[in-house]
């Protein structure tokens, strides 16, 4: 492979506004986890590529499930502990000073005596994780669509109780999951309750239905940031309410294309968003199953979309701006990002978004860094498509807990 002149991106100082808490582990991380835990289901989780589904009802159950079958092996407070530590390690190495984790903690209150004491060992963690690796690790309390509005107000609730900007503080709530299930307006007082908290807003919204979801998302949870939002480039007039907005969009192109929402990098519209003035953070959405880490969003934005270290520079300016952190760090980490782009790019053999290196050990090293094995998750056999009564159910006994993320 011939030399080439290029800025070093793990070094891009960035931050990571969209990750989930499961979807965040790397595979030995997760190998040590079943160990931890005596389990064995790990092994059906590897194969030989990323996860990749279609963009359709029985494509996200797909997906949903083998998040699952990830999730089985975080069932006690190491395990979540372990969870925000490797992510704070994996994404310091790939320059984020900040990274704003979600987590449903309903998934894990089984495991560890209740709601409560899942957000507090995830916050406490995250604040112990955040002076271990030198980043910011914020906490994002997700309700899912999936459930109960009512399910979702309680998490509201439980989130105004530890609100804060820093680590060790909820500085978000979310709403994933499934985007066709769920009345967004159910969810309304949720959000508000986290308004009256000081807690912003960051629902997904437009990753598979088109302009309208997006604007019923604005209209009812009034959101600082969208997650995903894609769609929002087929809108030429709700780009520019999302831009007058100041919402910051946070755009995950390897997750679009694993999970079909585009058939490759180069059919994604991050150009147009950004043409149209739009704020956008790049996110690598869940790792474990798109084996696709942070520095491989922008990885895929130079060589499939085109763009320049300039501009990349400026993607990763947005991502700064668009985080919760205080305004002294947002100031710190964009004059380093200046001088990320003033450095002379150095020579060297540059590995396409999509290429791998081998590396000792039966791993190999993605180009953002993050280390997997030569085989990456895919859905298990025997799907059942939506109409499956088990779907993203879990497993039988204490861990058949409702899916989230």
């Amino acid at each position: 492979m011939p030399d080439v002149a290029r800025r070093d991106l793990n070094l891009l100082p960035k931050a990571h506004l969209h990750l989930h808490f499961t979807g965040s582990l790397d595979i030995p991380t997760l190998r040590e986890l079943s160990a931890w835990e005596g389990l064995d289901e790990t092994e059906q989780l590897i194969d030989d590529d990323p996860l990749s589904v279609p963009a359709t009802k029985r494509g996200w159950w797909r997906f949903q499930r083998t998040y699952d079958i990830a999730r089985h092996v975080v069932i006690s407070e190491r395990a979540l502990r372990a969870v925000v530590d490797a992510a704070a390690r994996n994404d310091a190495a790939q320059g984020s000073r900040r990274t704003e984790i979600q987590v449903d903690p309903t998934s894990y209150a089984p495991y560890v005596n209740g709601l409560v004491n899942a957000l507090e060992i995830i916050l406490d963690e995250a604040a112990l994780a955040s002076r271990r690796h030198g980043i910011q690790m914020g906490v994002i309390v997700a309700a899912s669509r999936l459930h109960h509005p009512l399910d979702a107000r309680t998490l509201a609730r439980l989130s105004a109780r530890f609100a804060g900007r820093g680590p060790g503080g909820v500085i978000g709530f979310g709403l994933s999951n499934d985007e066709t299930e769920g009345n967004t307006v159910e969810f309304g007082p949720a959000f508000r309750i986290a308004r009256r908290a000081g807690i912003p807003g960051v629902p997904h919204g437009g990753e598979f239905r088109g302009p309208h979801h997006i604007a019923q998302v604005i209209d009812e949870l009034h959101p600082t940031r969208i997650g995903h939002g894609i769609h929002a480039a087929e809108s030429p007039a709700l780009l520019k309410r999302i831009v007058d907005a100041g919402i910051t969009l946070e755009v995950n192109p390897a997750s679009n294309v694993s999970l079909g929402v585009y058939p490759d990098y180069s059919k994604v519209p991050l150009r147009t968003l950004l043409d149209a003035g739009a704020q956008v953070a790049l996110g690598a959405d869940d790792p474990l199953l798109f084996l696709s880490g942070l520095t491989d969003q922008y990885r895929i934005a130079h060589d499939y979309l085109g763009l320049s270290d300039a501009e990349l520079a400026e993607l990763a300016r947005m991502s700064i701006r668009g985080s919760f952190a205080e305004q002294a760090d947002k100031a710190r980490w964009l004059a380093e990002v200046d001088a990320w782009l003033a450095a002379a790019p150095e020579s060297g053999p540059v590995l396409p978004a999509a290429g791998v290196a081998p590396v000792p050990g039966g791993l190999v090293a993605r180009p953002s860094g993050l280390l997997v094995p030569e085989r990456g998750l895919v859905a298990p056999p025997g799907d059942g498509g939506a109409e499956s009564a088990d779907a993203g159910q879990g497993v039988p006994d204490a861990r058949n807990v409702r899916p989230g993320l």
